[in-house]
């Protein structure tokens, strides 16, 4: 077992990752300490490094266009709670729908093994039900799911495109070739396309955060790589979501990393649509997206196109278990890599049940999202000193495994579960277009130039997709 990390530790490890001066570690302070929520495993620390790296690479980027050196300050409770900001915000004072589809979850399968089956999006529930041959009822899910060998039934519904995963100890994921793959790979990644010229960042206007101006595309949903594009736009990027109506959406989730983000739908099945995003990526600097492997690469959308569309610009990609390996082009999300990859067991171990136990925040989620935006960001000072188009990859497994090495927490399962009054100093109220939010603030404080989103969230299309104010 990995001895445990201390946060500094932690920050200055994913610094040198991406080749970051260790000098410029000096401008970060982080206070607090584990456990700040009820793990076994390193959430507090994790949640901390990851937001600190986004915010001081952020900052390097405004040094870059003749701003200020700043000092970086994140608290390892209000990082805590910003990994958990879905379950903090409120709509008019009230807690929004939950999110969770009725027969989502964990259920025990043949020979005392078990799946988890992630069914939010209705053609995922759909599917699962049609292989089950059942109603739409979770006391039939898992009657039905008894018949079954857990891993069996992963490969078939990870084989016909739905989300489910095996129940394994750690033990048991680090024997599969996809683990020994994520193993060998680094956190995360930031590899050069081509050799296109530098291209100059345009000079910060007075008192602008740090990526004032600079337009991100965010092609993603859910929770990571929406959480990466509300982290952007936090210190200033002109971020504009991408849907399209005929894709679902979870609402509360929605509202949560809406916030600082412009909205736009197109409808990228048909010629009008992928045109109108040509355009919008030939005036963009990053083209942020989570969609299933290769599935805009088969529209014109993948790194190469793009760098050839886009001199210059940085591309980033989210996956559920890595660019290599056997399960590289498999569906997956943070619940179901949390249970794949041993973290459901060895925390209930820890607490000495049977029963599995997830990780008190969507850990995998959060942390990938503020490593996406540490990797743009990083990508976009290389865009301005060494020129190319540059390419970011994140996964959740990655994610876990970077996770996992930060070492386990003596006692932290004994930490209180911190309730919305225990974090209501870290909230802020907002007007949007679902009416008045109570959330999260960014953690990421800096010195000069404080985090905020100047737009409130908004529902899915209420912008058109064009770059000029509207």
């Amino acid at each position: 077992m990995p001895a445990l990390q201390t946060p500094h530790q932690a920050l200055s490890s994913l610094w040198a990752t991406l080749g970051g001066a260790p000098a410029a570690l000096d401008a970060v302070t982080l206070t607090g300490t584990e456990p700040v929520l009820p793990s076994s495993f390193a959430v507090g620390t994790a949640a901390q490094a990851s937001i600190a790296a986004a915010a001081l690479a952020a900052c390097e980027v405004g040094v870059l266009r003749g701003g200020p050196p700043q000092q970086v300050r994140v608290d390892m409770h209000h990082a805590a709670a910003e990994f958990r900001s879905e379950r903090y915000l409120r709509i008019h004072g009230e807690p929004p729908a939950d999110p969770w589809d009725r027969i989502a979850g964990f259920y025990r399968t043949g020979s005392g093994g078990g799946v988890r089956v992630h069914t939010n999006f209705p053609h995922h529930r759909d599917g699962i039900l049609r292989l089950l041959g059942c109603e739409y009822d979770k006391a039939a899910v898992a009657r039905a799911l008894l018949e079954r060998d857990a891993v069996e039934f992963e490969t078939l519904a990870s084989d016909a495109g739905l989300c489910v995963a095996a129940l394994r100890s750690m033990a048991e994921w680090d024997a599969l070739p996809q683990a020994r793959a994520v193993a060998g790979l680094p956190v995360l990644s930031v590899t050069r396309i081509d050799a296109s010229p530098v291209r100059p960042l345009q000079p910060l206007p007075a008192g602008a955060r740090p990526l004032h101006g600079l337009r991100v595309l965010d092609l993603t949903r859910v929770v990571a790589g929406p959480v990466a594009g509300r982290t952007l736009a936090a210190h200033g990027a002109d971020v504009m979501l991408v849907t399209a109506a005929h894709l679902p959406a979870i609402d509360t989730l929605v509202v949560d990393t809406g916030r600082g983000k412009r909205s736009a739908q197109l409808d990228l099945r048909t010629p009008a649509g992928r045109e109108a995003l040509q355009a919008l990526v030939r005036q963009a600097d990053v083209f942020l997206q989570g969609y299933r492997p290769g599935g805009l690469a088969a529209l014109g959308f993948g790194p190469d196109a793009l760098a050839r569309l886009r001199p210059g610009i940085v591309c980033a990609s989210l996956t559920a278990y890595g660019p290599i390996g056997p399960w590289a082009r498999r569906r997956g999300f943070d619940s179901l890599v949390q249970t794949a990859s041993g973290f459901n067991v060895a925390e209930a171990e820890a607490a000495g049940s049977t029963e599995p136990r997830p990780l008190p925040a969507q850990a995998l989620d959060h942390a990938s999202g503020y490593l996406l935006a540490f990797g743009i960001a990083r990508a976009l000072a290389r865009r301005a000193t060494e020129g190319g188009s540059w390419h970011v990859q994140v996964s959740l497994a990655q994610t876990a495994h970077w996770l996992r090495g930060l070492g386990r927490v003596p006692g932290g399962l004994a930490a209180p579960d911190p309730s919305l009054d225990d974090v209501r100093g870290l909230l802020e109220e907002s007007d949007s277009g679902f009416g008045r939010l109570l959330a999260v603030r960014h953690a990421g404080q800096l010195e000069r130039t404080p985090p905020t989103w100047t737009r409130p969230a908004v529902p899915l299309g209420s912008h058109r997709p064009v770059w000029t104010d509207q």
